[in-house]
């Protein structure tokens, strides 16, 4: 009991330093408190490695969209908590095991953090200079540009989701690796669940690839995650559509 009341004022500490427009902790709803308790060392690790990283509570109702996820305004990156209103965010603590539970939210928090990388870097969105794969392909002529432009977003979407998957997977294998196995499974199973080939959550080609979590793991130990995510996404791009 000690260890979770040292652990909540901490949280409302640095909350307060982190969110202006919420001041403390208890001014979050339990559901936020939790999303934000599981994601917390990854927080930590983007502000003591110097990623602009912010936390962005949105107050109000938010039904529909994803509680957890990404934006980038003026070159800082934003966390995003979309809860309120909402209750896909507790219903997906519910979904997960409850011995998951943390490993999972820091393998979403980490997946964001991909995104936050990829933004950073200026490559949201595109592909390695002179890169030929299937990624490359181009897409079944749509009948109007309108349809093209979002069959091409819709595919560059899908490479931004799944090299933010392995950053999380990358994630796991570094500080988690005992579960890695189980985390593994738990994002593949989240990922066939309702699954459109080739739509924007279809990772499963690149999840095939990271079954096992050394492939994850930097070479000959130096480089970081984003480094060890990068090698076996590209690996990724050049494999052939299902």
């Amino acid at each position: 009991m000690q260890r979770r009341r040292h652990a909540s004022w901490i949280l409302a500490w640095v909350l307060a330093l982190l969110l202006p427009g919420c001041g403390r902790a208890a001014e979050l709803t339990p559901t936020e408190q939790r999303w934000l308790r599981g994601a917390w060392p990854v927080v930590v690790f983007a502000r003591e490695t110097g990623v602009p990283l912010d936390i962005v509570v949105q107050p109000q109702p938010t039904p529909g969209l994803a509680p957890l996820a990404l934006a980038f305004v003026d070159g800082r990156c934003k966390l995003v908590l979309s809860m309120r209103g909402n209750v896909e965010a507790q219903r997906t603590l519910e979904r997960i095991e409850p011995e998951l539970l943390d490993a999972a939210l820091e393998l979403m928090a980490a997946h964001e953090l991909g995104h936050c990388r990829r933004y950073l870097d200026g490559a949201w969105h595109g592909l390695p200079a002179g890169f030929v794969g299937a990624a490359t392909r181009a897409p079944v002529a749509a009948p109007n540009p309108a349809l093209r432009l979002a069959v091409e977003d819709m595919h560059a979407t899908r490479r931004e989701e799944a090299y933010g998957d392995l950053v999380g997977l990358a994630w796991t294998q570094a500080r988690r690796p005992a579960l890695y196995a189980r985390l593994h499974a738990w994002l593949l199973a989240d990922r066939s669940a309702d699954r459109q080939p080739g739509g924007h959550h279809d990772t499963l080609a690149w999840l095939r690839l990271a079954a096992d979590g050394r492939a994850l793991e930097p070479l000959a130990g130096r480089g970081s995650m984003f480094d060890a995510a990068a090698r076996l996404w590209l690996a990724g791009l050049a494999e052939p559509e299902d």
